[in-house]
């Protein structure tokens, strides 16, 4: 007799969509994150519930789907993947049972018209080929998810050499989920994944950050990065981290930082990657301009001797030069005692309204100009002194005093 395992907490509308499918005639079945997660919630109480996706499987083909349904969207069709739109808007994706028939480690070629069965033996990790019925609450695990789900292993599916071949982005997926999850993994797959580490080349950039970014996510953020430079493939990915030692990873932990983004800054800057080599590298995995420039200006402002919190002029001037990613800097500062009384200093600067850039002089270019005081280079070499002279004494930032000084500079 079937296990029973009645799904909790399935969305209206992916409940409406698996009914559907069944009233026509087809099959469905909950698979993906959404399971795993509902059964390591029952095996191992307290694992906070990751994934909220409840993802259907259907005999049903991608243009039945279509027909089935009002509003779908074709996501994946050459995959077997069509977004079913509820009526408030939700998608549910809804995937037709496929086997790959050709693969280059980066893309599949798959057929439909295969079973169940045929479909949780393509998928990546055993705990990830798991399926309950959403009528009967039936559970059909032919590969024993659930047994390596209770003992925190990581398990490919078959034989994992071939499951890596098929897919490498596989390999990163079972780094992720060992550091998210606190798992280990298994002997064969690790073993298997080891072997292929080195080659990651083909696969999208944007997919490998997509992984990296959500190996970050690990409470222990220091897991992952372990992981990957235990596995060779930070080596691969990130061949600037060379010099990242062992005990690396740690300071990242202790640093109490979840910021994926600001924790990739910081992996650079404990590997002594300077501002412009950590810009290069992050653009080359398509990180966005916004992130790349975070990136450089903390690693920048990290290398710039963070200031003393009772030092105000230079609190000052070091905040003139990184005002943009000041508090991201401090948030990955050594010790950690001391981040709170340097916080404390910023937020008093900036409470005071104190001048930290030339736009802040109560003198303009224009003005110096109309007084006929400077022009060309020379204006900005004034405006610059001005600023170095208010960032010491905030006081001074007034135009009598700032037309009068620049007519000394000037002359």
């Amino acid at each position: 007799m079937a296990e029973v395992f009645p799904l909790a907490g399935v969305p209206r509308g992916a409940r409406e969509v698996a009914e559907r499918l069944l009233a026509a005639g087809h099959e469905a079945w909950y698979v993906g994150g959404a399971v795993r997660d509902a059964l390591l919630a029952e095996l191992r109480p307290g694992t906070p519930r990751r994934s909220g996706d409840f993802d259907i499987a259907t005999n049903a083909t991608p243009d039945q789907v279509q027909k089935l349904f009002r509003r779908t969207v074709p996501v994946g069709v050459e995959h077997g993947t069509v977004a079913v739109l509820d009526d408030a808007g939700a998608a549910h994706e809804v995937t037709t049972f496929r086997k790959d028939v050709e693969t280059d480690g980066r893309h599949a070629v798959v057929r439909f018209g295969v079973s169940l069965a045929e479909d949780l033996a393509r998928r990546d990790f055993t705990f990830n080929a798991i399926a309950v019925h959403p009528a009967s609450g039936a559970l059909t695990d032919p590969f024993g998810g659930r047994d390596d789900l209770a003992a925190g292993l990581v398990r490919a599916v078959g034989d994992p050499a071939q499951r890596f071949l098929e897919d490498r982005l596989r390999i990163l997926r079972a780094l992720r989920f060992a550091a998210l999850l606190g798992f280990a993994i298994e002997p064969a797959t690790w073993e298997a994944l080891a072997a292929q580490a080195g080659e990651l080349e083909h696969l999208s950039r944007e997919r490998v950050r997509d992984e990296w970014i959500k190996t970050l996510a690990a409470a222990s953020p220091g897991d992952g990065v372990r992981l990957w430079k235990k596995a060779g493939v930070l080596r691969a990915v990130w061949p600037e981290l060379a010099r990242l030692t062992s005990a690396s990873p740690g300071r990242l932990d202790a640093a109490d930082v979840h910021d994926p983004v600001l924790l990739t800054a910081g992996i650079f800057w404990h590997a002594e990657v300077g501002p412009g080599a950590a810009e290069a590298a992050v653009r080359r995995l398509r990180f966005s301009n916004k992130d790349t420039v975070r990136v450089r200006g903390v690693i920048a402002a990290l290398a710039d001797t963070l200031p003393a919190p009772g030092q105000a002029r230079d609190v000052r001037r070091w905040l003139s030069r990184h005002r943009d990613v000041a508090r991201d800097a401090i948030a990955l500062a050594e010790p950690r005692s001391r981040r709170p009384d340097l916080v404390a200093a910023v937020e008093a600067i900036e409470a005071a309204g104190d001048p930290l850039s030339v736009r802040d002089l109560a003198v303009s270019g224009k003005n110096l100009q109309d007084a006929g005081l400077a022009s060309g280079k020379m204006l900005g070499d004034v405006l610059r002194l001005l600023l170095d002279e208010v960032l010491a004494e905030p006081w001074r930032n007034t135009r009598e005093h700032l037309l009068a000084r620049a007519r000394e500079l000037a002359r």
